[in-house]
């Protein structure tokens, strides 16, 4: 993992004929562990070919002008797995940072970290905070990274902050909406994923965006994160653009049954 890869914005193509590009992309990205293990590797070789999978999906969703693209790097409960694969990724982590923080402020990408940032390690922090900081005045491609992220505790946060602001005689309990609860979310200044994307088979959301997913389009890949080349990002944004999406009301050409 020493070699960078430079990203660079491209228009979007239409050789594989997208009829509409989602806004924002989420996607679990699972299987890193089953793939190095069908091949007989250690479980930490998955998460490093893993790291260059990411490096291309950023660079892809670039070219089809994919405005907000959120990864699901590590959850709040990714830290019950075995310490020494744990420490392996947040090796991966800080390595990413350190190597691809200038190619992503030249490609005009923002980085934005979402999740607890309670009780992490000081160095670990000072990394994601100033990944944030350093591409804070890019304005293309918003790389959002969901780490040591879990839908729920993102909801008990939530709650805590909306308890506290009614306690402070700031809101009436009984005034509180749907807006009050998403501008406490992590996700506050983002648009909710149009498309979520899971690799590896599994069909679960696994505590992942859940609030922001309400009308989100879902998408299950079979193939494990480290072979979800640009053919099977593609794969996705073609299932996403024959979607019929209603939100609830009736299809555009529906005869009224």
């Amino acid at each position: 993992m020493t070699a960078t890869v430079e990203f660079e914005a491209v228009d979007v193509n239409s050789e594989i004929g997208l009829m509409s590009v989602p806004r924002h992309v989420a996607i679990i990205m699972d299987g890193n562990g089953r793939w190095a293990q069908s091949r007989g590797l250690p479980r930490t070789e998955g998460h490093r070919r893993g790291v260059k999978t990411l490096r291309e999906a950023v660079k892809h969703a670039q070219k089809r002008g994919i405005s907000y693209l959120t990864l699901f790097s590590f959850s709040s409960e990714n830290w019950s797995r075995p310490q020494q694969e744990v420490s392996f990724l947040m090796a991966l982590l800080r390595r990413f940072v350190h190597d691809d923080l200038k190619e992503l402020i030249k490609a005009n990408v923002r980085v934005r970290v979402i999740g607890s940032k309670e009780n992490l390690d000081k160095s670990l922090l000072t990394l994601l905070n100033d990944a944030e900081l350093k591409t804070a005045h890019c304005t293309g491609l918003v790389l959002v990274i969901a780490f040591n992220y879990g839908a729920r505790d993102e909801y008990v946060r939530a709650v805590r902050k909306l308890a506290a602001r009614v306690e402070a005689g700031e809101l009436k309990a009984a005034d509180i909406g749907e807006d009050d609860v998403s501008a406490c979310l992590d996700t506050s200044d983002l648009p909710d994923p149009d498309l979520i994307v899971r690799t590896g088979g599994e069909q679960r959301l696994s505590n992942f965006l859940l609030w922001q997913a309400a009308y989100a389009e879902f998408y299950f890949a079979p193939t494990p994160w480290p072979e979800f080349d640009s053919g099977a990002f593609d794969d996705a944004l073609l299932a996403f653009s024959n979607r019929d999406r209603r939100y609830g009301g009736l299809s555009s050409d529906a005869t009224g049954t």
